[in-house]
């Protein structure tokens, strides 16, 4: 692939490592949904760029569980804005071919931070939505919940139409918990010690997003980052290819599955 030449040599190191590995982590953020047409940039839209909403709150504040609780048309501006501005993406490359290595390895999971769903719309089924989903819907009185296609006409903020309280996206706020649930798999995904560890498309300043990847280093994994730039665990990481996911996901398939594939 000409596209890929600059990368070749380490592409070709890093292919035999997926071809082999039977119980792969990929880790991913906001920059494998880049080539979906959402930015990497933290915030969506230019959200979070002057860091202060209309109504001078800081970003955090207003995308925060307390805000939800007592101003919640704020809270709901603002994740309306950002799931308008995902309603239009779907699965890229790089999520179709995670999917796509699954079916062919039982033992691989993705670990994401991203609340766009795309992985779960490319089809992938192990998988642990760190941070939730925007596309569930939650009521905070009773066990109504619902998935959403999207927010088109839903009246925001949304009431529980079973006992008339307030409704929340299935995401973590700043200022509350991980889920539960989420941070269980994620044990257990560890306890059973990934044979490869892929970092992909996030600067891992969450410490559960870069502890994966110390894992691996301690325990003399394989870790794969895969990112444009320099991020926290870019020193920690055994390879790296700084390129964009879906170039770079597709240039390993395509190793992994050439005729006669990869050299070990």
């Amino acid at each position: 692939m000409t596209t890929s030449e600059p990368f070749d040599a380490m592409l070709d190191e890093v292919a035999p490592l997926l071809a082999r590995a039977q119980r792969p982590l990929f880790i991913t953020g906001a920059g494998i949904s880049a080539d979906s047409g959402l930015p990497t940039y933290r915030g969506i839209g230019g959200l979070y760029n002057d860091r202060v909403t209309e109504e001078g709150f800081p970003i955090e504040e207003a995308l925060s569980g307390s805000m939800l609780v007592h101003r919640p048309e704020i809270t709901w501006r603002y994740i309306g804005q950002i799931e308008s501005n995902c309603r239009e993406a779907g699965p890229n490359a790089a999520h179709r071919l995670i999917a796509a290595f699954e079916k062919e390895k039982p033992g691989l999971w993705v670990l994401t931070q991203n609340n766009d769903s795309l992985h779960r719309k490319a089809g992938s089924k192990n998988l642990i939505e760190i941070h939730g989903t925007v596309h569930r819907l939650l009521c905070m009185a009773c066990d109504y919940e619902r998935e959403v296609e999207d927010y088109a006409g839903l009246t925001l903020p949304p009431s529980c139409p079973e006992c008339g309280q307030q409704v929340r996206p299935d995401v973590v706020l700043f200022g509350e918990m991980l889920p539960r649930l989420a941070l269980e798999q994620l044990a257990r995904v560890m306890e059973d010690e990934p044979d490869l560890v892929l970092s992909i498309g996030t600067t891992s300043v969450f410490p559960y997003i870069a502890h994966p990847v110390w894992w691996a280093r301690q325990n003399g994994v394989a870790a794969v980052e895969i990112n444009p730039g320099d991020t926290e665990v870019s020193m920690l990481a055994s390879h790296r290819l700084k390129m964009g996911a879906a170039r770079a996901l597709t240039a390993l398939w395509d190793r992994v599955h050439r005729p006669g594939g990869v050299s070990a």
